[in-house]
């Protein structure tokens, strides 16, 4: 069970939500950081996830591209890392009116040693969002072994499903991830179960050829984006696309 290599520190304050401050190179170098990029399409439950892995605790509404980043002390197989995961906002690709917000996506998946890929089970148009957003992830990375779990979310709403569960498995495949399927709502094991895997993949990469892997991705690595201003930036966009829009 992966969950037997994983353990939540005990600490109360460890069950608040709060931004991490940066840590310098050389420090990392010394303590394990373990990072965690989750993308996806707006509306498809990425907070949600977030939450349930962190808190164990379910909160049906968030303020929407909020862009907040985390960190939780975690034991991985018997090494105490910290983990960092940053809640990416979403922008839709090819948006070339908004050339700053894809600098800040750039800039996400430059620092991230790992992805977690969300989209919504009731929603075909986010499981295509994801083919393209992958595309993008390879041309950072041409050639690099990189952990990925693909979710798909609000799988307790079979009613309204639209995407079946062998185009979730074929598009992992294509990623060379792993696919889960998930409900934020009603079930935290399986939810932990996915970003549980994607950290003991980082830390069979991190720790692969003697530590080389590991300081290559640390020195390449940008300061870790601003998404909270990359929010309040988006929001002051999207605000004046609808004026213009209005006004015609």
């Amino acid at each position: 069970m992966l969950l037997s290599h994983y353990t939540m520190s005990n600490s109360s304050s460890n069950f608040l939500l709060v931004p991490i401050p940066e840590v310098p190179v050389v420090d990392c170098l010394h303590n394990k950081n373990v990072k965690i990029a989750v993308l996806g399409a707006g509306s498809v439950g990425k907070t949600a996830l977030i939450v349930r892995f962190l808190t164990k605790r379910f909160i049906g509404d968030y303020e929407p591209n909020t862009g907040a980043l985390y960190s939780r002390q975690v034991n991985i197989e018997g090494d105490q890392v910290t983990l960092q995961v940053q809640d990416t906002p979403f922008v839709i690709q090819g948006d070339e009116d908004d050339p700053w917000s894809q600098d800040v996506i750039t800039r996400s998946l430059q620092w991230a040693d790992g992805f977690v890929l969300v989209f919504s089970l009731t929603d075909m148009d986010s499981w295509k969002t994801l083919r393209p957003l992958h595309q993008q992830i390879r041309k950072i990375y041409p050639n690099a072994r990189l952990p990925i779990a693909l979710i798909g979310n609000k799988a307790d709403l079979p009613h309204a499903r639209q995407v079946e569960t062998s185009k979730g498995v074929q598009l992992a495949d294509e990623m060379g991830g792993t696919y889960f399927e998930v409900s934020a709502r009603e079930n935290c094991n399986e939810v932990c179960d996915a970003f549980h895997q994607v950290c003991q993949d980082i830390s069979k990469v991190i720790g692969s050829s003697n530590g080389e892997k590991k300081r290559g991705l640390l020195l390449a690595r940008p300061k870790s984006p601003n998404m909270q201003d990359f929010g309040r930036r988006l929001k002051q966009a999207l605000s004046s696309k609808v004026k213009s829009t209005s006004a015609v």
